[in-house]
């Protein structure tokens, strides 16, 4: 039930009646017909702006078509009232028992309340994290982590098919530093001194791997040119670090559903065709690009190079896919790989990428419109940096890793759940604090336990109904009679919970998850004003002396704690049942 939802079909339904009418004509475009809370809640529950888009094109007084509008709309039985405020706002008040609707529904639903057909079954793709693989992951990797994983879940409960995909970056330079930096630990396994000169990986959590290949190779690879060992100790130690990532998202409780090799396009044909696909659009060409101002990048050349037409959609300059001396560009791949994903039937695609990837976006976007022939949009989303604190100072660097702080830390510090719920308190392109006594203090402060104990207070007060002896399963709580749900604090939690489906749609048309955090922590709010209003009004209270009071006002209760438990699944954090 999304009763928003239902009323905009109404506002709608009283359009269509007014064209019928011939008061307004017909073949007017609705789509831009909204209905949602209105700015200030003192104006009522919901506000329409159906008179102010479509007045112009209808050739008439937009006041007047409200007043036209409010007049029908007040024959439907769950608006008490309709009024038109300033030059052609509508307000709309609903009877209280619209409201009560709402948490009988979310009752009968359960976990699936405010679940969405919103995406249709549409095949979406979610790129998230993809970290080099050369050492464990860090903490830009964790938000970067937890915002894909929650991202994904959000569209699907908005009905929308998803894959999590991680891109493994093992064609590039960086694994054959991975492999000189393993030789070296296997050197050290071996009882020699390693020369973990500059430029190498100088963290220890590459001396497990030493000692794994001591354990495959003895000592035969002892004083051999690289040219014997690079490629096997390459292969072996990206394999290492790649088990090691694996355990460290299954720490976040985040789990891909595809790993894709950047090697794997390479030798395979699968470069050639992409560019293939895009000189037959006639965007590849060669030339030479001015130089940019500022740093010189490491793709540009003062010299002719293969060059992909990407002004043509909607980039600020052409970029080179392929060196003058026929080696591939950095982007040359990526375009294979993004074709790749077009191949698999995907409608939606979606890169979740640190905020220094922001040049890359227009490249990239031009390369999947090109190669999708517009179809398939391609959504970018840049992660913005974390800070930890600790004590009122900075966290200190990890010695495992060497020179950063890893996921493992973070997780073992603060937990999983409390990980995930602050990583998703601010806009994925708003720079966050992550302070470690903040984070774990119990306080209004702190969201992850505000609403956790929101929830947890929900599950308690319905074991004490089950203590005496009142019945409280979502299906008996679902047939009570609701009317007696009518303070103003009952009402006000009642119309937040109805607010959820709503919620969900703005969340995955808009991508973002954070807002789904946002909202708990409002709906908690609401449940602990009703919860302290009853420590001095004792009518407020959820148990009463009589089973039906009690499960009338429980009844309402359990609807939030269905909403939480269902906004928390989406973040990735299980809900509390209690608080220690």
């Amino acid at each position: 039930m999304n009763l928003f939802a239902e009323i905009r079909a109404a506002v709608i339904g009283a359009l269509e009646e007014m064209q019928a009418a011939g008061a307004l004509p017909a073949g007017l475009a609705m789509e831009a017909v909204a209905v949602e809370p209105p700015r200030d809640p003192a104006h009522g529950d919901m506000a329409t702006n159906a008179a102010m888009v479509l007045a112009k094109n209808a050739g008439v007084n937009p006041r007047v078509l409200a007043d036209d509008l409010a007049a029908r709309l007040g024959r439907d039985r769950r608006i008490a009232l309709a009024e038109v405020a300033g030059p052609g706002f509508l307000n709309l008040r609903l009877v209280p028992g619209a409201w009560r609707e709402v948490v009988k529904a979310a009752l009968a639903r359960g976990p699936d309340f405010g679940r969405s057909a919103l995406g249709a079954g549409a095949r979406v793709n979610v790129e998230f994290v993809s970290a080099n693989p050369t050492g464990p992951m860090h903490v830009g990797h964790v938000r970067g982590a937890v915002f894909g994983d929650a991202l994904a879940a959000l569209l699907a409960f908005a009905g929308y098919a998803v894959t999590r995909e991680y891109y493994i970056n093992d064609g590039g330079a960086q694994v054959d530093v991975l492999a000189r930096s393993a030789y070296e630990r296997y050197r050290e396994a071996n009882g020699l001194e390693p020369e973990i000169r500059e430029g190498l990986y100088p963290g220890d959590y590459l001396i497990p791997v030493g000692e794994a290949l001591k354990a495959k190779y003895g000592t035969r690879l002892i004083d051999q040119p690289e040219a014997v060992w690079l490629a096997d100790l390459r292969a072996f130690a990206t394999e290492a670090m790649m088990a090691m990532i694996r355990a460290d998202l299954a720490l976040l409780n985040v789990h891909m559903d595809v790993f894709s090799s950047e090697k794997a396009l390479y030798g395979t044909g699968k470069i050639e065709a992409a560019i293939a696909a895009l000189r037959a659009q006639g965007l590849i060409y060669e030339g030479t690009l001015e130089p940019p101002k500022g740093k010189t990048p490491e793709d540009w050349e003062p010299r002719v190079q293969t060059l992909f037409r990407s002004t043509a959609h909607g980039d600020d300059q052409d970029r080179p896919v392929q060196k003058s001396d026929g080696s591939w560009t950095y982007f040359a791949p990526d375009i294979a790989y993004h074709y790749d994903k077009i191949q698999r039937g995907f409608d939606q695609l979606i890169d979740v990428l640190g905020a220094d990837h922001g040049g890359y976006v227009k490249r990239m976007k031009a390369a999947v419109s090109a190669l999708s022939g517009g179809r398939v949009p391609l959504d970018i989303k840049l992660i913005q940096l974390v800070k930890l604190w600790k004590n009122g100072e900075p966290f200190k660097m990890s010695k495992r890793a060497g020179t950063f702080v890893t996921l493992r830390d973070v997780v073992e510090q603060a937990g999983a759940d409390v990980t995930r719920f602050v990583m998703l308190t601010r806009k994925n392109d708003a720079a966050l604090d992550f302070d470690f006594a903040r984070v774990l203090e119990q306080s209004k402060d702190n969201p992850v336990f505000y609403v956790q104990y929101a929830h947890a207070r929900v599950r308690s007060v319905l074991r004490k109904a089950v203590e005496a002896g009142i019945e409280v399963t979502d299906t008996a709580l679902a047939g009570v009679d609701l009317s007696g749900l009518s303070h103003e604090a009952e009402l006000a939690l009642a119309k937040r919970i109805a607010e959820w489906p709503r919620l969900v749609e703005i969340a995955a048309k808009g991508h973002e998850p954070h807002r789904i955090a946002f909202y708990l922590y409002e709906l908690a709010s609401d449940l602990h004003s009703l919860w302290n209003r009853g420590n001095d009004e004792a009518g407020l209270r959820f148990l009463q002396a009589d089973a039906a009071t009690t499960q009338a006002k429980i009844a309402l209760a359990r609807a939030a704690g269905v909403v939480i438990s269902a906004g928390l699944a989406i973040l990735g954090v299980t809900p509390a049942e209690e608080m220690r």
